[in-house]
């Protein structure tokens, strides 16, 4: 398939905590799309939620080029194009 434009908005990036029924997880959303990856145990720091961004980037065929960068809630990264 062919990639879609990168979109002007920033990826968003959130951590959830365990549940009763799931395990730890990262979301990440930019504007009405959003995607759910189990924790990547085997990552640590920004890298956890770069591959929630880069999973997001896969699903809606963007190229994932950006720069990321914390906040109080999570990271968001930004697309350099």
């Amino acid at each position: 398939g062919t990639s879609k434009e990168n979109p002007m908005q920033a990826i968003e990036t959130k951590y959830l905590g365990p549940t009763n029924n799931r395990g730890s997880r990262i979301t990440a959303t930019c504007n009405e799309n959003k995607i759910t990856i189990p924790y990547p145990y085997e990552l640590s720091g920004m890298a956890v939620h770069e591959a929630a961004a880069h999973a997001l980037c896969d699903k809606m065929g963007w190229k994932p080029s950006y720069v990321g960068g914390a906040t109080k809630t999570g990271y968001v990264f930004v697309f350099t194009r």
